[in-house]
């Protein structure tokens, strides 16, 4: 039954994921065919006109498209959240079991029940509301508007004689047909055409990853071999898309797609809803049902046994609940959930805010991670790395000249130009002040080139003009080499494009840097003619450069076994420069579309093998992390742009950034305060030491509580009354579990640290059966001293009898604290934290003095004569040896311990 409903859960999950896939295919085929058409035929296929639409037409269009919103997910009311922390299999059975203690009036074991129940529901509540309050604050959203183009009304017959209305509305108003003026500083609204720019570039980053600002044109330029290329909106240089934003130009376009119909829409309408199961979520299920499936087998046994042969059903029903009861680890959703949310404050103190508490155990798992390159392995930013003279040189003169033309420019200052003026000033300083503004020619994206006329110190104009390559080699006669002016021939001007082409492979944007002289005008006007007979003074090469740390960080996860896959919408010339300076070894990348038509099985073995796959778009990206998870890997992504949603989504645990973009941090587990992979590399530590200590408490609990069943079973068989009372259980089991809540704060020993961990419930299954009948050989040990030393061998005493065993058991189950939390010899090689320490001695304590307390002998305990002591001594002894020896041969024989 529990495979038909994961089943029938990923089925609907792959059915929603198939029609979002088909949804995107029509939008994105409707934004290939507007790019495909010359302006007066997209308009035509669009229903507008060069002046957009009237208001009456655009309410009939928010009708019959939408208005112009996105999914969003926002988190359930806090009563809906409270009643989900409630959700865990081990919670269920607890109240089962605590609904049975109170119809059977055992009010002391509906008490712990109950206590275990709240704390640990309340503990996880009060975490995750925390957590999800502080990303709610960082995703806030702003509202935006548009500036529109409307006419009063609309009608083919009059479309040409319309009045013009411009004017700003808000973004949500937008509809399709709708005529909108971009510039610097906008963030694109709804996806649209491109029906005139100037000097129009795009930071996409968001969508695509790639980190230099793109051109954009009226008219489709690019065209590509390869039929798929030819399918992907992304490609299209015509067109802009919703989230995006102006760097600098001015554009008019025409909306095409809104909403849920744009290609950010189809994304955040695959990240809403119920995630699948991840990593963790699989494993703890595994691991509650091995333990119910213990308890549902050894319970009823219990009962049958001590009701055949003590002859009261009525007691032996009672007892049955009891070690029902102490043999559910109870406390495992309230130690859990203290583990996952200790590690999620220690971890917010090292730039980590945890939003899901179940990613933190994902994030130790984590053995294969997948992230962008920008901003990831990059510095994010646009910085100048070389000035080169024609034959690839190192030249100062070529960047005075740059720094010059950035610095005394009056237009908007692009990227480029900040480049230039801030490696300039931090690393050469140039002066400047000998030089005077006399004139400038503008840019403009016909030319794709920009001059400034300067007087330089000899009172010569010098005209300084740079751009792109092939512009700048047009109106080039001569080149600068070494100071000594010589011809431009066709020779000359093959090498230079041959150098450039070599720095573009290198992943570098190349801008050519050309100027004259002549002499002073005071009255000459500059035109556009006066850029003719220039000399090439050389190059200014950019790039996105990798951060310092990254190299070293990629190292520390590798050595951590943590496998580094890229997975960037950027060109694999670029990603492979980057990764071959961080030292990623990264073989042959794989392009996007190269993907496409693989089955799911043979991508599982190419994203193997594969390191770096390039130009992918969002559903590429989510197939190739579902194909990793289909190979056994916990898999992490981690990603700030719209195109990475669906990949944080789909992702063990998705990972981003306090300045993604809102879609990126609503699809995210973890969100760093600094995007760096050195911070990751702690948080992945803080989550294998967070997982430790739930394997901890997993371990001892289960194991000691098979013991002590195992060791009733047996007493019950030989024994004419009861060895334990039902309330005897539970406070022994009781003051146990206190003594495990300074588990969270327990340190790992750095052995178990160095790879990633999940749950074997396997390696659990074996550890069960082969530690926990350990405590049943002492227990025993324990039954025939108290049985024929101390002559508790009859009805009439068998309060001493039980309360040996009540101190044997109980300081046993806190002694394998120590034992068990270290594949090491303890309190030697290596020694628990202080709050452990402190805390099971204190138990230790309370558990020898309850026999002689009041409330002992409230519940039928008595004191213990000093000679039981020596024995209590030795037996304690013989255990941990045991126990010891027994760990050895276990991690011989299983290769593992916790």
């Amino acid at each position: 039954m529990d495979n038909y409903q994961a089943n029938k859960g990923t089925s609907n999950r792959n059915k929603q994921a198939f029609r979002n896939q088909e949804v995107m295919k029509q939008n994105n085929a409707i934004l290939v065919e507007v790019a495909s058409r010359d302006v007066r035929s997209a308009l035509a296929f669009l229903a507008t006109t060069p002046n957009g639409i009237s208001e009456k037409e655009a309410e009939r269009r928010i009708d019959t498209h939408g208005r112009n919103e996105v999914a969003h997910e926002k988190p359930p009311a806090w009563y809906l959240q409270l009643l989900l922390s409630f959700k865990n299999p081990f919670i269920f059975v607890l109240l089962a079991l605590g609904t049975l203690s109170f119809f059977t009036y055992d009010m002391q074991g509906t008490i712990v029940v109950t206590v275990m129940v709240v704390l640990s529901a309340t503990i996880r509540f009060l975490q995750e509301f925390r957590s999800q309050q502080a990303a709610e604050k960082l995703k806030a959203m702003v509202r935006t508007t548009a500036t529109v183009s409307r006419t009063k009304e609309f009608s083919n017959e009059k479309m040409d004689t319309n009045t013009n209305l411009a004017r700003e509305i808000p973004i949500e108003e937008l509809v399709p047909g709708d005529i909108i003026l971009l510039s610097a500083g906008d963030i694109v609204p709804a996806d649209v055409r491109i029906l005139s720019a100037k000097d129009l570039f795009v930071n996409q980053s968001a969508l695509t990853g790639e980190a230099l600002p793109v051109e954009k044109y009226e008219n489709r330029r690019q065209t590509f071999v390869h039929a798929k290329r030819n399918e992907d909106p992304l490609e299209m240089d015509n067109l802009c898309f919703m989230g995006t934003n102006i760097v600098s130009g001015s554009a008019t376009a025409v909306v095409v797609s809104t909403g849920a119909n744009s290609y950010f829409g189809s994304l955040a309408k695959s990240v809403v809803g119920k995630r699948p199961e991840t990593s963790f979520d699989k494993g703890v299920n595994k691991v509650s049902w091995l333990l119910i499936k213990f308890m549902l087998v050894m319970a009823p046994v219990v009962f049958i046994i001590n009701g055949i042969s003590k002859g009261d059903w009525n007691e032996a029903f009672f007892f049955a609940i009891a070690v029902a009861v102490g043999l559910t680890p109870e406390m495992l959703p309230m130690i859990v959930t203290a583990n996952l949310a200790r590690g999620a404050v220690k971890m917010s103190k090292k730039k980590v805010i945890v939003k899901q508490l179940n990613s933190i155990q994902n994030l130790g798992a984590m053995n294969v991670l997948c992230t962008d390159k920008t901003g990831t392995l990059t510095e994010d930013k646009v910085v100048l790395v070389r000035h080169l003279d024609p034959t690839g040189t190192e030249n100062k003169s070529v960047l005075q000249l740059a720094y010059l033309n950035s610095s005394f420019q009056t237009g908007l200052k692009n990227l480029i130009d900040k480049a230039i003026i801030k490696h300039t000033e931090e690393k050469h300083q140039l002066n400047t002040l000998d030089f005077q503004k006399v004139d400038e020619i503008p840019f403009d994206f016909t030319r794709r080139r920009m001059s400034v006329i300067v007087k330089d110190p000899r009172d010569m104009n010098l005209m300084v003009c740079k751009g792109a390559v092939e512009e700048i080699l047009s109106i080039c006669t001569h080149l600068d080499i070494n100071d000594e002016i010589i011809p431009l021939t066709k020779v000359e001007k093959v090498k230079i494009k041959d150098l450039s082409e070599q720095l573009n492979e290198d992943g570098m944007r190349v801008i050519a840097v050309a100027y004259k002289l002549e002499a002073s005008h005071n009255d000459k006007a500059y035109s556009i003619q006066d850029e003719s007979d220039l000399i090439l003074a050389g190059y200014i090469g950019f790039l996105d450069p990798p951060k310092p740390s990254v190299a070293s960080a990629i190292q520390t996860l590798q050595q951590q076994g943590v496998q580094v896959k890229i997975l960037t919408g950027d060109n694999d010339i670029v990603t492979r420069k980057i990764c071959k300076e961080v030292r990623l070894d990264i073989g042959k990348p794989v392009l996007g579309y190269e993907i496409d038509d693989l089955s799911d099985k043979d991508l599982a073995s190419l994203a193997e093998s594969t390191t770096v796959f390039a130009k992918l778009n969002p559903m590429q990206k989510s197939r190739v992390i579902k194909a990793l998870q289909a190979n056994g890997h916990t898999v992490g992504y981690m990603g700030d742009g719209i195109n990475d949603a669906v990949a944080l989504r789909d992702a063990d645990v998705g990972i981003s950034v306090d300045t993604a973009t809102d879609i990126a941090k609503e699809s995210s587990d973890i969100i760093l305060l600094e995007k760096s992979l050195g911070v990751l590399e702690r948080g992945i530590i803080e989550g294998r030491t967070t997982f430790g200590n739930i394997l901890k408490y997993i371990k001892m609990t289960a194991s000691s509580n098979f013991g002590n069943v195992f060791s009733v079973l047996v007493a019950s068989a030989f024994i004419p009354f009861l060895p334990m009372l039902a309330i005897h259980l539970l406070i022994q089991n009781l003051l146990y579990d206190l003594s495990q809540l300074s588990i969270p704060w327990d340190k790992m020993d750095k052995e178990f640290l160095e790879k990633p961990r999940k749950w074997d419930t396997s390696n659990l299954r074996n550890f069960i059966i082969l530690i926990g009948p350990i405590s049943s050989i002492f227990d025993i040990t324990t039954f025939i001293v108290m049985w024929n030393v101390f002559g508790a061998n009859s009805v009439a005493k068998q309060s001493l009898f039980q309360s040996g065993w009540f101190v044997v058991g109980l300081l046993t189950q806190t002694l394998i604290v120590h034992m068990i939390r270290t594949q090491k010899i303890p309190f030697i090689q290596s020694t628990a934290s202080v709050p452990v320490v402190l805390l099971t001695a204190v138990i230790m304590a309370i558990g020898i003095y309850i026999p002689f307390s009041p409330l002992g002998s409230a519940v039928g305990l008595q004191p213990l004569p000093l000679s039981y002591f020596p024995w209590l001594v030795g037996i304690l002894i013989g255990y941990a040896l045991l126990t010891q020896f027994l760990k050895q041969f276990y991690i011989k024989r299983f290769n593992s311990w916790l």
